[in-house]
């Protein structure tokens, strides 16, 4: 089953062409910034949390100072079995807290709990061995960075003030005589919430870059949709108004083509039959009287009856000449030269280039068109009298070439004369049409009109096995 695609007007292709580039534009200009700044973000927000980590560290530092400094005055001087400075030493500390869940703990090197004053269950009991819910080693990994004088540990403990799991980090020191851990901890649920507040910022800076990637990418996208009506709008306009013009040209054409053919049977066949049926009459009253001078009516009637019919043949050949069709446009303007030379006594001159492609039948009209309405014009305007007609054949295609030394067009602009009458407005229309090219320039004296078709517009020579070529495909010259 075929399937039917929909068809797109050319306003619609030029909006397709001109906005898929520019959304694929901006989507890939959107996901870089958004990796970019995200990159950016989760750098900041790595050293932001390396300091507020370092902060808490330095700050579990100087509170195992402090709690060090307090009980040295027991510790130093009691030797390692007096369990008299050591009850003292656990009492001070038991009674050292600080904030909501800060305290001091103590574990021997065994991994029994000594202090712990906001989580009692834990006193007096041996934890060697103890991991938190990510099987982090606890008591086990604090004892040994008190037997190398200290260090930062971070797992997982339950917070006193709320019973649930969080994030800590603990500091210690040993105490080398008793073999005891003396450190304390921090949760770090307000650093945790500082860099989600940070990473919750830089989303919404993402969305906000993308919401601004946006609007700027409808306003374009409208603004090539608004461009694409208005430029729509005014070729549909303009399209309008030459198509007015052109048809109100085709009108004008036509009726000025009428009104010459109207006026050359008028003034020329319809006289020469009124004349004819004259001399009829007169034949016909002589032959009823016996008047001997009848046959010389008869005769004169006979030759203004010749002459009419020539005149049909001359209107007939200037509405389509048979010998374009039959012979070429060479011969064809050959004849069309030798006519308008006898008709208006203008010297006239042919020069054509024999060239072996032949034109298509568009560009042979076209042309022998041209030469026509050039040497009407030279007729009647140019008061010349002299003209040259060249064509030949070249590597670019075919070009037509008239010459006269007449008065001339006074005014140009670019290749065509201001104010241009119907036939030279038909004459470069005709070029135009066929992608050729149309100049009319001045000379001292007269003008020079250049026609020029496209190479495309000849067509290849006959093959030589082909049979013998017709009359209609004889070479044009």
């Amino acid at each position: 089953m075929k399937r039917l695609l929909p068809q797109f007007s050319y306003a619609q292709k030029l909006f397709v062409l001109a906005t898929v580039p520019l959304l694929l534009a901006v989507a890939a200009i959107s996901v870089l910034v958004a990796h970019q700044s995200r990159a950016m973000a989760e750098r900041e927000i790595a050293d932001l949390e390396a300091q507020l980590i370092s902060a808490k560290q330095e700050e579990l530092r100087n509170y195992v100072q402090l709690a060090r400094a307090s009980v040295s005055a027991t510790y130093n001087p009691a030797p390692p079995d007096d369990e008299t400075a050591k009850r003292l030493v656990t009492q001070r500390l038991s009674a050292m807290t600080y904030g909501t869940d800060g305290y001091f703990f103590v574990y021997d090197y065994g991994g029994t709990n000594l202090v712990a004053p906001r989580q009692t269950d834990l006193i007096t009991r041996n934890w060697s061995g103890l991991t938190d819910s990510a099987n982090t080693p606890v008591v086990d990994r604090l004892i040994e960075l008190a037997k190398q004088g200290g260090g930062y540990h971070e797992y997982l403990w339950v917070k006193p003030s709320t019973g649930q799991e969080a994030q800590m980090v603990s500091y210690v020191v040993g105490l080398q005589d008793w073999q005891w851990v003396i450190g304390t901890g921090v949760f770090l649920d307000d650093v945790l919430t500082s860099v989600a507040d940070a990473r919750a910022q830089v989303e919404n800076r993402v969305r906000q870059t993308f919401l601004y990637i946006g609007a700027i990418a409808l306003a374009a996208v409208l603004l090539v949709f608004m461009s694409g009506v208005s430029i729509t709008i005014r070729e549909r306009r303009l399209a309008d108004a030459k198509l007015k013009e052109l048809t109100q040209r085709i009108f004008d054409t036509q009726e000025e083509e009428r009104g010459r053919v109207a006026r050359e049977l008028h003034d020329g066949i319809s006289q020469m039959l009124v004349g004819v049926r004259y001399a009829l009459d007169l034949a016909r009253r002589r032959l009823v009287t016996g008047d001997d001078r009848a046959p010389e009516s008869l005769d004169k009637s006979v030759d203004m009856l010749g002459s009419a019919i020539s005149e049909v043949r001359r209107i007939s050949r200037d509405l389509r000449p048979g010998i374009l069709d039959d012979l070429g446009l060479g011969p064809a303007l050959q004849a069309l030269t030798e006519e308008f030379q006898k008709r208006t006594g203008i010297a006239t001159e042919l020069e054509t280039v024999v060239f072996r492609n032949r034109l298509d039948e568009e560009a042979k009209i076209a042309l022998f068109r041209i030469a026509q309405e050039a040497l009407t014009n030279i007729e009647r305007h140019a008061d010349a009298t002299e003209v040259k007609v060249h064509l030949s054949g070249h590597r670019s295609g075919a070009s037509l070439q008239i010459k006269d030394n007449g008065r001339g067009i006074a005014e140009l602009r670019g290749s065509a004369p201001r104010g241009q009458g119907l036939g030279l407005r038909n004459m470069a229309e005709r070029m135009e049409q066929l992608d050729g090219t149309f100049t009319i320039s001045h000379r001292n004296p007269g003008t020079v009109i250049d026609a020029t078709v496209p190479l495309k517009h000849l067509l290849p020579p006959a093959s030589p096995n082909r049979p013998a070529a017709s009359k209609r495909q004889i070479n044009d010259r």
